[in-house]
């Protein structure tokens, strides 16, 4: 099992780092673009940071499994045995990426006994790098500059309820808002960087009526836990990891205070 220090987390920031610059080159001319089995884009930028990534870690930590959104055709029978392994999401964001917004972000998380436990979120074009480890506290790298992410609680101390979202299913969340909150809904990129807009307070949630995998939401887990917040399916249970045949996640809400009634401000079953 690896252990969680400072040392670890800054090689796996570098990897990130260094998976940024690759995807600002691809950024700057025209990617061929797939369309996979579940219907959703791939680039070859997606493709080659992923295969990148994979050997940097292999270098790093030689005994311990990875699972790539782009390689992750693992049996549960297989997977059920990891007491760790890294999860890894080369391009989150990868129609963000196509359609040139800057809203995509490299993802590398460690999970231990099916728990996320430390990770990365590097935004190369927006030069943010959100990083962070169970117990540790979890931190912005913004333009060189790093600053401690802190809690925000209270933060919702009107009935202004603000909401990252991406572009489909925004009524359906708007409907299931508690008609005493005013929702006020911040279109924003990956899921990745969504969660950092909560663990930065600059949303108090997002929510997410659409398919996503448990990559999506790894390091969002750590990073939210770290500043007060936390992450729940439609029935306010928390998401599971590397338990199921399937990596497909739950619709879900990450919110930045946890102690919130959420169960009051949305009503999913009404």
């Amino acid at each position: 099992m690896q252990l969680l220090n400072s040392t670890l987390l800054q090689s796996v920031k570098q990897i990130a780092l260094e998976a940024g610059e690759h995807l600002k080159r691809f950024y700057q001319h025209s990617v061929e673009i797939k369309i996979k089995a579940d219907h959703t884009p791939v680039t070859e930028a997606d493709l080659f940071i992923s295969q990148f990534i994979t050997e940097k870690l292999r270098q790093l930590t030689p005994n311990v499994p990875i699972l790539s959104e782009e390689n992750c055709n693992i049996p549960l029978e297989e997977r059920l045995s990891w007491q760790e392994y890294w999860i890894i999401d080369p391009l989150d964001g990868t129609q963000q990426f196509i359609d040139r917004t800057d809203q995509f972000s490299v993802v590398i998380g460690l999970v231990q006994h099916n728990r996320p436990v430390l990770g990365v979120i590097h935004a190369p074009i927006l030069a943010k790098t959100y990083f962070t480890m169970a117990g540790n506290g979890a931190f912005l790298q913004e333009n060189d500059e790093i600053r401690p992410l802190v809690g925000h609680q209270g933060l919702l101390c009107s009935n202004c309820l603000k909401i990252a979202m991406g572009a489909s299913a925004q009524s359906k969340v708007l409907n299931s808002v508690n008609s005493s909150y005013q929702a006020e809904i911040l279109q924003y990129g990956s899921s990745s960087l969504k969660a950092g807009l909560i663990a930065e307070g600059k949303v108090d949630c997002y929510a997410r009526f659409g398919d996503t995998g448990e990559w999506d939401t790894a390091v969002a887990e750590v990073l939210l836990a770290e500043v007060g917040g936390k992450i729940f399916d439609l029935n306010f249970e928390p998401l599971t990891y590397n338990q199921r045949p399937t990596f497909v996640n739950p619709h879900f809400v990450m919110v930045a205070d946890k102690q919130l009634n959420w169960e009051k401000i949305f009503q999913f079953n009404s």
